[in-house]
């Protein structure tokens, strides 16, 4: 059984802390070993056979693990679905065609509208092995359906790692999120769960329970400082802080590295495709990275990364292989490469094209973030009849009474010299609305 190990784990820690609930409450490893049984006779009553396309809706919890190892105890191919998803659950379910939706909170388990007749799944049942369904967000088009083979991405975790206690922070239907998910689970860790994610909620969390990890993103990161929360609690226990999901902007990373100096920074990678790469940070505030890890390789094509790892999916559901004839997953990500290094520029989808000149947005942000009183901005490119594309830009300001002329001028006047011409927005947008998603993505279109 893929999940064996696990439970081994689980019984060896028996009444140590599994998970810190969003309540409050407690769960111990022995409990989880209960409630994964209890899943398990829960599953067999509603007739879950072994093989099933399962749509699983929940958070990070004892309640939705358990229904996770019990599903993969069975050969499920299991698609989780976050809160925040919840109103795309419905074309998940047709996409992946979900035989059974099971609501993880209340243990309801349900026909789905699907027959799970892709071919995909028909390799995961003819090989025996549990399957994970993860969707992209979506943003720059129809969600796709990447489908794993569940015992690659566990068998990452057969080797022991560190117990760390950490903040269940990325989202439960994210690849991330999985990662992190599996990882504490491997070393019998604590995982503290949230209630919300607010830059006040989470410093709290942390210092009440002491947490040693924190998995984020860059836009948190930056909520978090220009909230001040961090100066309010004791987040001295913090002992790691990993980044991924966007561009780091430079800025922002050396603000961290001096706000949090007993933390390690270390920038991860990973798509919802190849799953999560080990990763090694060349400093807390460098933007060089070492990525593979076991079975993982990576080369660079006309600037673009490519991956080969043996976590990679099968394929999508919905559409076709981004895969070379030869196995590489084409990431569309641009990087420049030093020595065993890489550092990301930015995705080759959001290059500007201004007359024949490439502006990445990144660049930009991280240029007009570093500007004062700028509390968040987003950079894309807008159509020009001559051009082609000229750069503009969204930006919220940390003083909501700042007029649009007098942000204008102060961003135009603070990037001359630091930009050239053609990168400085030709378009600037003011706006009072949160420039990032629930999933803390920015809002770049």
């Amino acid at each position: 059984m893929a999940t064996g190990f696990l439970l081994d784990r689980f019984a060896a820690a028996g009444g140590k802390t599994a998970f810190v609930e969003a309540d409050g409450s407690r769960e111990t490893y022995a409990g989880l070993l209960g409630r994964i049984e209890k899943a398990g006779a829960a599953l067999d009553a509603a007739g879950v056979r072994p093989g099933a396309s399962v749509q699983l809706r929940g958070d990070f919890g004892a309640a939705a693990t358990a229904f996770l190892l019990a599903l993969w105890a069975r050969g499920a191919a299991v698609t989780p679905v976050a809160p925040v998803s919840l109103e795309k659950a419905g074309e998940f379910a047709q996409v992946g065609q979900a035989e059974w939706i099971v609501e993880a909170g209340s243990g309801t388990i349900a026909a789905g509208p699907g027959r799970s007749g892709h071919p995909l799944y028909d390799d995961l049942r003819g090989r025996g092995v549990p399957g994970l369904v993860i969707f992209s967000s979506g943003t720059t088009g129809a969600s796709k359906g990447a489908v794993h083979d569940a015992t690659r991405l566990l068998s990452k975790f057969e080797t022991p790692g560190k117990d760390f206690r950490t903040l269940a922070f990325l989202l439960f239907d994210h690849i991330a999120g999985v990662d992190t998910l599996l990882y504490c689970l491997a070393n019998a860790s604590t995982i503290v769960c949230p209630a919300e994610r607010a830059p006040e909620a989470v410093c709290r969390l942390i210092a009440a329970e002491s947490v040693e990890v924190l998995p984020t993103a860059p836009s948190f990161l930056n909520l978090l400082l220009l909230s001040g929360a961090h100066r309010d609690h004791d987040l001295s226990s913090l002992k790691i802080i990993t980044y991924g999901a966007e561009m780091m902007p430079q800025g922002l990373l050396e603000r961290l590295a001096e706000a949090f100096p007993q933390a390690r920074l270390v920038q991860k990678y990973g798509t919802s495709e190849i799953g999560a790469l080990r990763s090694k940070s060349e400093g807390n505030a460098s933007r060089w990275i070492r990525i593979g890890g076991q079975g993982a390789e990576w080369r660079v094509v006309d600037g673009l990364l490519e991956v080969k790892t043996g976590t990679a999916m099968l394929g999508y559901l919905n559409a076709p292989s981004p895969f070379t004839d030869d196995g590489w997953y084409r990431t569309g990500d641009r990087v420049e490469v030093r020595e065993d290094m890489v550092r990301f520029l930015g995705r080759d989808s959001d290059v500007i094209n201004v007359g024949g000149q490439k502006v990445f947005p990144a660049e930009v942000e991280a240029e007009i973030a570093r500007l004062p009183g700028v509390a968040e901005v987003a950079v894309s490119g807008a159509p020009h009849p001559i051009l082609g594309a000229v750069v503009t830009a969204r930006v919220r300001m940390a003083d909501p009474d700042a007029t649009p002329m007098q942000v204008r001028t102060a961003l135009r006047q603070g990037l001359a010299g630091r930009l050239e011409p053609y990168k400085i927005p030709q378009k600037i947008q003011v706006t009072d609305q949160p420039l990032v998603t629930e999933r803390f993505k920015q809002r770049r279109g």
